[in-house]
């Protein structure tokens, strides 16, 4: 090698040297405020506790079908495989973005058979020119010196993208995993609706025979009797309502399982009790949150990307720098083209540098940091948003406690009331109007408790779902 070819490839790797010398701002940190990171305002109910977030924390219920339910929607739903298929595509990308700190190679081969014209040759007297056949192997290489960033850049964006690909596939698990959930919890609290509504309907039933049988033996009045057949029509009116929103969560339970309709769980269609958790909730607190909410780190990782890609815009601002070589054989016959007589090679930087427009890069760098700055408030509003969702779904779930605590008492003290009315109606004290209305407001507290027990179980896993429970137990 002579020593010029030795001085450019010293000169190359001097300047390879330099490519860490990014261009650019650096990476923007993000800050959360110092209030969100103690314990939540709602972790003083004793429905909650301070512990850390159980990660599989539908196993808490102690149910096994909702625990199979889960385990077949994390393996069969169709949104779950679409961000799976999403994250192998930004995976591959990332092998791309990593690939152009390696040299690019290409193999060339030619076989030419040419005539030049006579016009353009004088020499050769206007006699015709004979007809040369060229064979040409050859081996080109070019790699991109970094010296301004833009290839380690283009890398940090492709990693960001990667990581926020692999929290929107966790966001998504969450989502299934909740929702799941959320339909199994539907389908038995409106299942013991339906039966506390068959049951209202089954007493009912006795008491509007029984004032049909005394208006028979003429000891009774035919206004108490359409008084306790309209009684009766209207809880029976409920029913279907009731039954098309148990279908409806039965049949959305199936989606999220990846089955049709037809293929529901049985089990969860003869579900009739509304799961009930044992112990209080862990909730752990608002740092822990933050570090676990996978919005949050797909916001982060966005936030990151946009960062870098302010460098590579900022990047084109400055020449590109390459080093490209290449070697090979032309000769005029192909058993020639070993022969050291017809070997070539060629080595040298190659330098562009598009000043014409740098109007245009300066344009990109502009457009770069805008996505940037949307970024970072991206980031900030997913922050107070997971934290407004979690305070929300704690203070949902701690006054619905209450209110069904409430419900419990009227529920009790209005069965008392209809027994007493009854008996003061058997033994003539009171007219039957006021049984009617004694059954009536029993079938209403018994109505509004069983909404109530699904209205906890929804609030339990809101609160689940907004405190960002892993699909595993390793948060």
């Amino acid at each position: 090698m002579s020593a010029k070819i030795r001085n450019l490839m010293m000169a190359a790797g001097s300047a390879a040297l330099l490519a860490a010398c990014a261009v650019g701002p650096k990476p923007v940190v993000p800050t959360t405020p110092v209030s969100s990171q103690g314990d939540f305002i709602g972790s003083q109910s004793a429905a909650v506790s301070t512990a850390a977030v159980q990660g599989d924390w539908w196993r808490l219920y102690n149910d096994p079908t909702l625990d199979g339910l889960i385990e077949q929607a994390l393996a069969e739903n169709n949104q779950l495989e679409a961000a799976t298929a999403n994250l192998r595509a930004v995976r591959a990308s990332l092998s791309e973005a990593r690939s152009n700190r390696l040299p690019s190679t290409t193999v060339t081969g030619a076989a030419n058979r040419a005539q030049s014209s006579t016009i353009t040759n004088p020499a050769a007297g206007g006699a015709e020119l004979p007809e040369v056949d060229t064979y040409d192997v050859g081996l080109d290489m070019s790699y991109e010196i970094d010296l301004f960033g833009r290839v380690e850049s283009t890398i940090r964006a492709a990693r960001a993208d990667h990581r926020a690909a692999e929290a929107a596939l966790e966001v998504v698990r969450v989502t299934v995993v909740a929702e799941t959930a959320r339909a199994y919890v539907d389908t038995c609290a409106l299942n013991a609706q339906v039966a506390v509504a068959e049951r209202t309907i089954g007493l009912q039933g006795q008491t509007a025979d029984l004032t049909q049988n005394l208006l028979n033996a003429g000891s009774g009045n035919g206004l108490d009797v359409a008084r306790a057949r309209a009684a009766l029509e209207q809880t029976r009116a409920t029913l279907p309502p009731l039954r098309a929103a148990r279908d409806a969560a039965l049949f959305r339970l199936a989606t999220l399982t990846g089955r049709t309709p037809a293929e529901a769980s049985e089990a969860a269609k003869a579900c009739n009790t509304t799961p009930q958790l044992s112990q209080p909730i862990p909730v752990g607190d608002g740092s822990a949150l933050l570090a676990r909410r996978p919005d949050i780190r797909q916001a982060e990782a966005k936030l990151a990307a946009a960062g870098a890609r302010v460098n590579v815009a900022t990047a084109g601002m400055f020449p590109s720098v390459r080093l490209g070589g290449s070697l090979g054989s032309t000769a005029l016959d192909s058993s020639d083209l070993g022969n050291d007589e017809n070997f070539r090679f060629s080595v040298g930087p190659l330098i562009s540098w598009s000043f014409p427009n740098v109007f245009a890069a300066r344009a990109r760098i502009k457009q770069a940091d805008a996505l940037a700055d949307a970024a970072l408030a991206d980031y900030d509003q997913t922050v107070l948003t997971a934290l407004q969702e979690t305070e929300t779904a704690l203070s949902a779930y701690a006054n619905e406690l209450d209110r069904q605590r409430a419900l419990r008492t009227a529920r009790d003290q209005a069965k008392r009331a209809a027994e007493l009315s009854r008996m003061r109606f058997d033994a003539g004290v009171d007219n039957f109007l006021s049984v009617l209305d004694a059954e009536r407001t029993l079938a209403g507290t018994d109505a509004a408790l069983a909404g109530s027990e699904q209205s906890v179980a929804n609030a339990q896993v809101t609160l689940f779902k907004a405190l960002g429970g892993s699909w595993t137990q390793d948060n």
